[in-house]
């Protein structure tokens, strides 16, 4: 079975603009995100799935330069860009993962669990994440589809946070396809690991450090070890704890209501 990891990206986030690309250490984020998917166990290949926007052009340099993959498609429209990356390979997948540049910190073996969990089952689609409550790190999401399903939901979907968000057709359309969410073994969920604002990235980036500067190699680093970090010092936690998880659907709800 072959499984692609498809990583969404873009410069033009209304939050904070080109933070897939902030450096910790001279490596962008996106960078340092590669490189702890590149020891999963069950990966195959990642891509990385960008805009057609000029903005993005700096997405598309910085993955030829690091030797990934790229493909480029609507902007708005993520679940065609998914669907169009996955559909323009020789070989399609088995399973598509979907990834977001605003979890640099990703661990490659909550991903292999995750994919774990759909291989050799009737399932379309699992995820830790959706629905929510997550009771895992924001920051450690992830989500695996069928091919068939991804190409499925690619002709059903039509509203426009679906097409937007990818996944929503999945867990908010269940007669259509059979889904799970995996949960984790304790409640994390207050601990925010992902990028959206400024706050977020001074955090990112102090755990980054806080393991390299003792050259520790970053790639093998489990989400327990990150956890165990600020738990220790828990003045870190507070730094972005004012975010909620998902801030960032309102819109597309709002665009759903125009549309009716």
């Amino acid at each position: 079975m072959k499984t692609t990891a498809i990583i969404q990206a873009r410069m033009g986030s209304k939050r904070l603009p080109g933070k897939v690309l902030f450096p910790v250490k001279g490596k962008p984020l996106l960078g340092w995100m590669l490189d702890r998917l590149s020891v999963s166990n069950q990966i195959d290949q990642v891509i990385i799935a960008t805009s057609i926007d000029k903005s993005d052009d700096a997405i598309e340099k910085f993955a030829h330069d690091y030797g990934c993959e790229v493909y480029r498609g609507s902007h708005d429209d993520v679940l065609d860009r998914y669907y169009q990356t996955a559909r323009s390979l020789k070989t399609k997948p088995d399973f598509v993962v979907r990834l977001t540049a605003d979890c640099p910190l990703i661990d490659s073996s909550v991903i292999d669990e995750i994919i774990e969990s759909i291989q050799n089952t009737s399932l379309d689609f699992v995820s830790n994440s959706e629905p929510l409550p997550s009771s895992w790190p924001d920051g450690m999401d992830v989500s695996v589809m069928s091919y068939s399903a991804l190409k499925k939901a690619w002709k059903i979907a039509n509203k426009p946070s679906e097409r937007e968000h990818v996944t929503f057709i999945f867990w908010k359309e269940n007669s259509n396809f059979k889904c799970k969410r995996v949960d984790c073994y304790k409640d994390l969920s207050k601990y925010r690991l992902t990028v959206d604002y400024e706050e977020d990235f001074v955090l990112i980036k102090k755990i980054i450090l806080n393991f390299i500067n003792k050259n520790i190699d970053f790639r093998f680093i489990k989400m327990n070890e990150i956890i165990d970090y600020l738990e220790s010092y828990p003045d870190l936690i507070e730094i972005n704890n004012q975010y909620s998880r998902g801030e960032g659907w309102k819109d597309s709800f709002e665009k759903d209501k125009l549309t009716k």
